[in-house]
């Protein structure tokens, strides 16, 4: 029997869940069934680099050196026309791109490959694309944010099926009309969390609070540091340490701004780390400020090694958090929720993501409870397995649906 081929797309195999997603599902599909090729750009320079886990799983990627995060006409233009070469010599059965980059040039190749295939109307490649988060909001300017709205709701009507990694992420996808909800599926990540649930609990006098991200805008690290400060002036400084983990633009800034809140003496930046079940190992509270996301990887990761996990009520973040158990009895809790599987606090507000850590390094007993529960949560939830099988199913519904 032929293989279905599958073509891969995504922008860039940088530190985070879409590169591990991407590499995963190309080298987890019943290799009986498929054929799966992955293709992509090239990372940033002070960006994490991936790609020695793709080499790992035996996936060697197809670079396109024109594929970058920034928009730049020229490079994108090329990146198109390299992967309009790529498909008319693959001639995949179906391509899914990841990605708002890789989503808007791949998906626009696809189009132009089948437009001019003169079996079109017999055998056409089918679409699918993966809203690992979006970029409507926190990203860019209005004006800009219509333009790319625009956009993907035209490439939304060539796309077989719109993919989600959470409930929250669809019902805004839907909100801003990019597709209606018969297109759209959710289907949660997978990893392979083994080594994260070996994670034992730390025994220290010292409480280590991390935050696990690229050193960009929109995961908004200078928050974390505003309730740092906030938090050091009302708790006991020889006891708490801050570790910021990774690399980005605003590497030297945050820096900088650490030492103007005076709390550059409390705060480690460690850049990034290749075996990051070591770096949850050495945490206590794991944290997340971000503007939006889709459904963090940081946070599930943390979840696994039974950390208790305090994050900005975006995306797909409540999500994973559960349903509340903690009422709110007074104003330490004001602007925060103590939930079943983590703390939520709304975005923009430093004091309350202060007030946050300060309830948990009060509460130890609920935090034990809350970290265990996570742990069973999400060792169930977001398996690689469970993952391969839905996209597996996925592709099979698609190319059912002539």
């Amino acid at each position: 029997m032929k293989k279905i081929k599958i073509v891969r797309i995504i922008a860039r195999l940088n530190i985070g869940g879409p590169a591990i997603h991407a590499v995963l599902l190309t080298e987890g599909l019943d290799k009986n069934k498929f054929e799966s090729l992955l293709v992509c750009g090239c990372i940033d320079k002070k960006e994490g680099d991936m790609s020695y886990y793709a080499v790992n799983k035996d996936v060697i990627p197809i670079y396109v050196r024109q594929l970058r995060r920034e928009v730049n006409v020229f490079n994108d233009f090329a990146a198109f026309l390299k992967i309009c070469a790529i498909i008319n010599k693959e001639k995949p059965d179906i391509i899914h791109t990841h990605t708002a980059k890789a989503g808007a040039i791949g998906r626009l190749a696809v189009i132009a490959c089948n437009l001019f295939n003169p079996y079109f109307w017999k055998k056409s490649i089918k679409l699918a694309h993966t809203f690992h988060g979006h970029v409507f909001s926190g990203y860019f300017n209005k004006i800009e944010t219509a333009f790319f709205l625009v956009i993907e709701k035209i490439l939304a009507v060539f796309t077989a099926r719109i993919i989600t990694v959470s409930e929250s992420v669809k019902s805004e996808l839907v909100y801003f009309g990019i597709a209606n909800t018969k297109k759209i599926e959710v289907i949660y990540l997978g990893f392979e969390l083994d080594k994260f649930l070996a994670v034992t609990p730390r025994n220290s006098n010292v409480i280590n609070i991390g935050i696990i991200g690229r050193l960009v805008p929109i995961k908004n690290h200078r928050l974390f540091l505003e309730a740092a400060a906030e938090a050091l002036r009302r708790v006991d400084t020889h006891g708490i340490r801050f570790k910021i983990i990774g690399d980005g633009e605003l590497a030297g800034e945050l820096k900088e701004y650490s030492e103007k809140l005076n709390i550059a003496p409390y705060v480690d930046f460690l850049g990034w780390k290749k075996d990051i079940a070591d770096v949850y190992s050495e945490l206590d509270i794991v944290a997340l400020t971000s503007l939006n996301e889709g459904t963090p990887v940081s946070l599930i990761e943390a979840m696994a090694s039974a950390r208790v996990v305090i994050a900005t009520n975006v995306g797909g973040v409540r999500d994973l958090m559960g349903d509340v158990f903690v009422p709110r009895a007074d104003d330490s809790t004001k602007n925060f929720k103590v939930l079943e599987r983590g703390i939520l606090v709304e975005s923009g507000h430093s004091d309350s993501f202060a007030a946050a850590l300060i309830f948990a390094l009060k509460n130890p007993e609920i935090m034990l409870r809350m970290a265990n529960r996570s742990r069973d949560y999400v060792s169930h939830r977001f398996t690689k397995v469970r993952l391969v099988s839905d996209i597996e199913i996925l592709y099979d519904s698609i190319l059912a649906n002539k």
